[in-house]
């Protein structure tokens, strides 16, 4: 009788073969050696979870507890980044903004308001570049308009729930200014009012008149539909195709562009920056008919990983940041989003914020947007090119870029590392302990950790 040989593999599924004379189970491998030795300089009482996948032969290599559920930290910006990359179709893409009029105005050199309206990023500037409030108002000038009765602000709040009360309490709007960013308005109307200050002022300032200091708000409201018909006898008529003028939306006037996302993401990753990643976050939770929700970002997020072939078993999502410790993400889910960002190359321009010779000569953009060890920089602020690994692995001669994580008892890094082969290692460990675990301690088993991995394979 014949028996069915299974191989294990990484999903803990039996794939099966032709039939065998013996079943043959290959499990993934334990920790080596090296990376062992590394361990041992644990502190009591922390648990740890580990994945290493060699990313040119496919293979694990190294794995402790790889599928426990464990607090991330700020490696969960490393789920956002991946959000934002899914939702504005990869480096390469942009967010607009824009300023609009009504329909039946569109063409008119005087209108009774002006709406500016925008993709919520964090990237818009007020008076600076090509992607700026100046920049919309000069191009709305350029195209005959001359008066405006009001301006109006398509700011709507997002729901607070993720972000009120949160360590990161900020409103969070559905239009934002880059130059918000070390001092945000402490409120949704003080962020409304220096929007629409901003607005009138660019808009004079090109030479648009504009009457009235009241700055107007924008209802949340679905989109048009036809008026209902029937014909003599009463009797319904499918809807005119024709909307009436007065039931448009209204119409753009001026657009401008965003820099690539790559730029602002590497801006948040290489610094671990908290706010971005929640402004980020609240991009991905915008709908065109209502309010948009926390939830509605983190299931975009978890649907961007799923399509990408994450295993999300135990992954819990409450924010963008990872300053909540309800967060929870396991060093599979962690590898396998690494293990995808890396498989889908994402070309930027040279203009674009990247350097023209990205990760490994694959156009990897997600690996060049993370803080890259051993630099050597003393930055305050940790927004160099080392971010917040520039002090780690120095004088190592290790290729490291990768995601650090740390809360009061939590570790974790998450990122790529080139092999002493040539062949490029993703991987994941996350350690937690008791809160008044020494946190350096952690990170010395990690760094530790990382040059036995270089070293071994």
């Amino acid at each position: 009788m014949a028996v069915l040989t299974g191989v294990l593999g990484l999903g803990g599924g039996v794939s099966v073969e032709a039939p065998a004379p013996a079943l043959t189970l290959h499990r993934a491998p334990a920790v080596g050696p090296g990376v062992s030795a590394a361990l041992r300089g644990l502190p009591a009482g922390v648990r740890t979870g580990l994945l290493v996948v060699d990313l040119t032969s496919g293979g694990p290599l190294d794995t402790l507890a790889p599928d426990t559920p464990l607090i991330p930290a700020s490696v969960t910006k490393l789920v956002t980044a991946a959000g934002v990359l899914a939702d504005r179709g990869g480096a390469g893409g942009w967010w607009s903004t824009e300023l609009t009029v009504p329909a039946a105005q569109v063409g008119r050199a005087r209108v009774d308001s002006v709406t500016l309206r925008g993709s919520g990023d964090p990237t818009l500037e007020a008076t600076r570049g090509p992607y700026s409030v100046r920049a919309l108002a000069a191009q709305a000038y350029a195209r005959g308009l001359r008066q405006v009765q009001r301006v109006r602000v398509a700011d709507q709040v997002l729901e607070a729930g993720a972000w009120a009360g949160e360590p990161i309490d900020v409103p969070m709007t559905g239009l934002r200014l880059a130059g918000w960013h070390d001092r945000p308005p402490a409120t949704a109307a003080q962020a409304h009012r220096a929007l629409g200050a901003v607005l009138i002022s660019e808009l004079r300032r090109a030479g648009v008149k504009v009457a009235s200091e009241d700055v107007g708000s924008v209802p949340v409201t679905p989109p048009p539909a036809a008026p209902p018909r029937t014909d003599d006898a009463g009797t319904p008529l499918p809807p005119d195709v024709l909307i009436p003028v007065a039931r448009r939306p209204e119409q753009g006037i001026a657009s401008v562009r965003s820099a690539s996302p790559a730029v602002v993401l590497a801006a948040t990753l290489r610094p671990s920056d908290n706010l971005r990643a929640e402004e980020l976050l609240a991009t991905l939770a915008r709908r065109p008919a209502a309010p948009g929700r926390s939830e509605d970002a983190l299931s975009r997020e978890r649907a961007a990983l799923r399509r990408a072939h994450v295993d999300l078993s135990g992954v819990v999502l409450h924010d963008g940041s990872g300053l909540d410790r309800r967060n929870r993400l396991t060093p599979r889910a962690l590898v396998g989003l690494l293990r995808a960002q890396y498989d889908v190359p994402y070309p930027v321009p040279g203009t674009a914020g990247l350097p023209p010779a990205l990760y490994a000569a694959r156009h990897t953009a997600f690996a060049e947007l993370l803080p890259q060890a051993g630099t050597g920089e003393s930055v305050p602020a940790h927004d160099g090119r080392g971010g917040t690994l520039a002090g780690r692995l120095v004088g190592s001669g290790l290729d490291v870029r990768a995601k650090t994580g740390t809360l009061p008892g939590v570790s974790a890094l998450a990122g790529y590392v080139t092999a002493r082969s040539g062949h490029v290692l993703a991987f994941a460990v996350i350690m937690n302990g008791p809160e008044d675990t020494p946190i350096l301690t952690l990170r010395a088993v990690q760094d530790d950790l990382v040059r036995a991995l270089a070293a071994t394979h």
